[in-house]
């Protein structure tokens, strides 16, 4: 039996991957409302983003007064894809989103072509984003509202007593490691974290943890 499969035969499987775009070049190619939602998207993870179409709505051009973003009112060029570390192609033709695509292979920058799954190196999930908490949600482009959904219940689930919680154990971990150098005892002291209630560590505190375990700055 021949075991070497073509990639058109084989059903896309997408990596969940958390990247850090940090101040990294991030490319929207086409200026319309969906590149206004991919755009405000990279701002909440501090990606450096660029902006290039003939036309672009007046929030984008906003933003770039605002020194949020950068535009170039114009059409594309392969040029455009310099130092860029991801790419997302909004653009209302599919000719050029596919030029897009063919120039990004030759750079080897990963693309997403909106509303063509054929195109995409990477899919962007539904993401439920508060404070130092996300959660991506995807469907691998099967069903994009079922995704919706979920986020719209998670949304309703992640309460502040989470995102305190978050901060809490996020920190008392920090301090766990800087201050107790075994490893055995370390493991030990988080699974009796872990055992405590939400509720019970966002209402006892970060202080009063740190004395319980007897981690007290001195």
């Amino acid at each position: 039996m021949n075991s070497v499969h073509l990639k058109s035969d084989i059903k896309h499987s997408y990596y969940p991957l958390f990247l850090d775009i940090t101040d990294k070049q991030c490319l929207v190619l086409g200026g319309g409302k969906v590149a206004e939602r991919k755009v405000a998207m990279l701002l909440q993870f501090n990606a450096r983003v660029i902006v290039v179409s003939p036309f672009i709505t007046k929030v984008l051009l906003k933003l770039h007064r605002e020194d949020k973003i950068e535009c170039f009112q114009r059409v594309y060029t392969a040029e455009d894809l310099n130092d860029a570390a991801l790419i997302f192609a909004c653009t209302d033709n599919s000719a050029i989103n596919k030029r897009i695509k063919k120039d990004a292979i030759q750079k080897n920058i990963p693309v997403n072509v909106v509303d063509n799954p054929d195109l995409c190196d990477f899919i962007v999930p539904s993401i439920v984003k508060k404070g130092d908490l996300t959660i991506a949600i995807s469907t691998s482009g099967t069903l994009p509202l079922l995704s919706k959904k979920l986020r719209e219940k998670i949304e309703e689930t992640i309460t502040d007593d989470y995102l305190e919680y978050l901060h809490i154990v996020g920190e008392f971990r920090k301090h766990l490691i800087k201050t107790v150098k075994e490893g055995q005892k370390r493991n030990m002291i988080m699974k009796k974290i872990e055992r405590m209630d939400i509720q019970e560590v966002v209402a006892t505190g970060l202080s009063q943890i740190k004395t319980i375990f007897g981690l007290t700055s001195k």
